[in-house]
Formats: C-alpha cells, sequence, structure tokens
C-alpha cells in the first residue's frame, strides 16, 4: 500500500460495534474481494472488500476474517486467516503481510493461514447457532457477478444445512454510515490531495489542453501524495461533454470559450473524496456561464444548511428541488406559469437536473447506507447540485463533502477554490 497504516484501534472498535449486534452463539464469515483476470496472466489492481477492510484493515487478497464471540474456545474468537507467502510469491508479487504485520494492523490476536481455515471452521462451526454471511446489499449494485462471499455461502449451506443463516449486511448498513474519527481523518487526506491536484490543475488549464493531459496532472498529484489512486473514473468533461452525467473519455481538447466539468477525487486508505468544479477553459467566464455557476453554487450553500442531524432523505431533496426550480426561473430556463401546472410527480426541474443532491460517502464512493434513515451525527455526505443546459452546449456541477456533527456541520472541502471569482484569480495569477 501506498497509505500510511490507519490506527488499528478503528478496526478493534468496528468489530466491537458489530459483534454487539449478533444474536447470542453466533459466527461471522468475511471473505477478502476476489482477484478479477484482465487478460491471459495479469490480475487487475486488487481493491479490497470494502467490509472486509472495515473489520479489518487488511488489505491483501485471498484473507477471511471469522468473528464468533461465543466460541467455547477463547483462540477462535477473532480469527484472521491470510495467504502464506513464500520466496517464490515475494519474489514474483512482493511482499504479503507476516503474522506480526497482520497482527498489528487489525489488532487481531489469533493469526493463521489461509490453508488451516476449512479445519478450524470445522471444530468451531457446529458450537454457533446462527451463521452470519456477508452480501453485497447496496441498493445501487445489480448482482451480475457471483463474488467470493457469496459462491462461500453457497458452500456453507451444502455443507452445514442445519443452521440459522442471517445477513451481516443490515448491520453494517448502520455501522459504516456513522464515521469514526479516524475515518474522517482519512476522508479529510483525501479531501486535501483533491484541493492540491485541483489547484495544480487550475495553473495548468489553457485552451488547446486535452482533457487527458488533465487526467494525468491530476494522477500525478495523487500519486505524489500516497494516494490509493482516483476514488472513481475522473470525469473531464469540457464543453458539451458535461451534459453526460458520467463521462468519462476525456480525449477531446478543451477549446476557447467553454467551460470544463471537473468530478474527479482521490482515495486515501480506501476513504474516498468526491468532487466537481466547474471552470473556464480560458480563465474567464462568460456572463451566462457565470450566471448558471452562480445559481449551482447557491443551491449548494443552501442545501448545505439542511444537511443536518433528522433531515429526511426524500424531504431534503424535494426542499432541494424547489431551490432549483426558482433558479432556473431565474435564468430563463423553466416558466413559473408552466412550474405552477406542474405534475408534482415530474418536476421541471428534472429537465435541467436530473440527479440526486447528495448520497453518502466513505469506504465507497456511494457508501453504504440507508436512504430511508434521518441523516446523523458522524455522516459524511456529498452536496452535488448541477444545471445541465443541452441547447446552450454546457453544464455546471459544484460538489462538496459535508460532515455532520452535533454542533451542525463542516465543510471537508471548505479550503477548495469554489467561488468564481477565486477560480479566475487563481487561473489567471
Amino acid at each position: 500500500m501506498k497509505y500510511q497504516s490507519l490506527a488499528n484501534e478503528l478496526f478493534i472498535l468496528n468489530r466491537k460495534n458489530f459483534i454487539s449486534h449478533l444474536k447470542p452463539c453466533s459466527i461471522a464469515i468475511f471473505h477478502s474481494n476476489d482477484e478479477f483476470p484482465r487478460n491471459g496472466d495479469q490480475n487487475f489492481l486488487f481493491k479490497q472488500n470494502p467490509d472486509f477492510f472495515y473489520l479489518s484493515g487488511i488489505d491483501q487478497e485471498q484473507s477471511i476474517l471469522v468473528l464468533f464471540p461465543d466460541c467455547p474456545n477463547p483462540l477462535y474468537k477473532e480469527v484472521l486467516f491470510l495467504r502464506q507467502t513464500s520466496e517464490h510469491i515475494a519474489i514474483w508479487e512482493g511482499h504479503k503481510y507476516t503474522k506480526e504485520e497482520a497482527k498489528k494492523t487489525s489488532g487481531i490476536e489469533n493469526v493463521y493461514w489461509l490453508s488451516e481455515y476449512d479445519t478450524i471452521l470445522h471444530t468451531i462451526i457446529n458450537y454457533a447457532e446462527n451463521i452470519y454471511v456477508n452480501t453485497n446489499e447496496n441498493d445501487r449494485y445489480s448482482h451480475t457477478v457471483p463474488y467470493r462471499d457469496l459462491r462461500m455461502f453457497e458452500s456453507l449451506k451444502l455443507k452445514y444445512p442445519l443452521h440459522h443463516y442471517e445477513r451481516s449486511a443490515p448491520i453494517l448498513r448502520s455501522l459504516r454510515a456513522v464515521k469514526s474519527d479516524v475515518e474522517i481523518q482519512a476522508t479529510k487526506k483525501a479531501c486535501e490531495i483533491t484541493r492540491d491536484a485541483f489547484v495544480r490543475v487550475l495553473k495548468f488549464l489553457k485552451p488547446g489542453v486535452a482533457e487527458y493531459e488533465i487526467e494525468a496532472e491530476i494522477s500525478h498529484e495523487f500519486l505524489k501524495q500516497r494516494a490509493t489512486g482516483h476514488a472513481y473514473n475522473p470525469i473531464l468533461a469540457s464543453g458539451k461533454n458535461a451534459l453526460c452525467l458520467h463521462y468519462n473519455d476525456n480525449n477531446q481538447v478543451c477549446n476557447d470559450g467553454d467551460v470544463i466539468l471537473f468530478d474527479f477525487a482521490a482515495e486515501y486508505a480506501n476513504y474516498n473524496a468526491d468532487m466537481s468544479r466547474t471552470v473556464p477553459v480560458n480563465g474567464r467566464f462568460t456572463k451566462r456561464q457565470r450566471d448558471v455557476y452562480n445559481a449551482v453554487l447557491r443551491v449548494m450553500y443552501a442545501a448545505t444548511e439542511m444537511l443536518v442531524a433528522g433531515t429526511v432523505w426524500n424531504d431534503y431533496h424535494d426542499e432541494v428541488g424547489k431551490i432549483m426550480t426558482g433558479e432556473l426561473i431565474g435564468l430563463g430556463l423553466l416558466n413559473k406559469s408552466d412550474v405552477d401546472k406542474q405534475d408534482p410527480k415530474m418536476p421541471l426541474y428534472k429537465k435541467y437536473f436530473m440527479h440526486g443532491t447528495s448520497h453518502h460517502l466513505g469506504l465507497d464512493v456511494h457508501d453504504f447506507a440507508s436512504r430511508y434513515k434521518k441523516f446523523e451525527v458522524g455522516n459524511i455526505l456529498t452536496c452535488e447540485p448541477g444545471i445541465y443546459i443541452p441547447e446552450e452546449g454546457f453544464a455546471v456541477r459544484i460538489e462538496n463533502d459535508i460532515l455532520i456533527t452535533a454542533d451542525g456541520n463542516i465543510d471537508l472541502m471548505a479550503d477548495i477554490p469554489v467561488e468564481a471569482d477565486h477560480i479566475e484569480e487563481i487561473m489567471n495569477s
């Protein structure tokens, strides 16, 4: 890993919170992510299962975590299984965790090699009544690949058909949404790296620069600061490219007079930032571009004020929609009389602002959390309104990351330039 390891107190606390929600006499099993083949003899870069990382801190393939708080043998109350390294593996693949390193990283004292998993599991699992299995229940996920946790669940059912099977996901959905201090600091670090990359790009951008050149500048800054990498495929959408919400071809030249929509962020220690900005390619907004930009910025500021504990997801988005409607009327994009007659189920603002304003942020960019639960202290949410105008060939999106605290909220990106004048000042300095 490029990043500095997180304090193992985080993972010790996460396991403690998780097992406090288990039924009596329960065992819970978590698997690391699969390794995915890229071609005949290479895999894609490994990305850890976020639930496994949340509970263990282990960022390595072919690993298993077993939690059995009521196990009659105290050696197996929490156990970590790792791929045993060798001189051959070290030469061809590099360093892997030693048992001592895994203990230090995770705070788990009992670490065994993966070859011992089947034997140890069989000696303890029959003393459990319930088996908790982990499945991907993020409602943004469409199941098409039988991932490792799911395959191992099928294997367990064949071997141990009479146990009661339970889901870990509802517990983790609640726990992962509330961030601890260590998680907040990791997210802040990701935001700081993102800030530095954005400022670097502002000084680099000019007419004739290609979108992929901007991507290279961002990647350079991320790697220089030990980021895990990009939090997601970066969107560097100049001109009409910004009308595609998830444009990431990043292969066009930035033209004089256009604005370019940036949606990129760093990942640090598996925790993600998420930022959007829209800037003028030549360093100066036109009056129309600035008017649209400031309209989006006003919506972002108003929406941010609503990101407090107790806010209801749907009510929040409805209120943001009303504010956006007023801005669109002011820009001449909507007619007030048409708005007064609109179908409330199909509000007219959706023509120009078709996505949600916020999502939870954490180990996943669209983090695992309930959209039916009121916002809580410790939530980190994005705030990302946008206006997309096909008939004018450009779009504006602005996005910051907001931490909810007991005393209101904190903008984790407050030090990233966002006012139009500030952006122009940097670009022309």
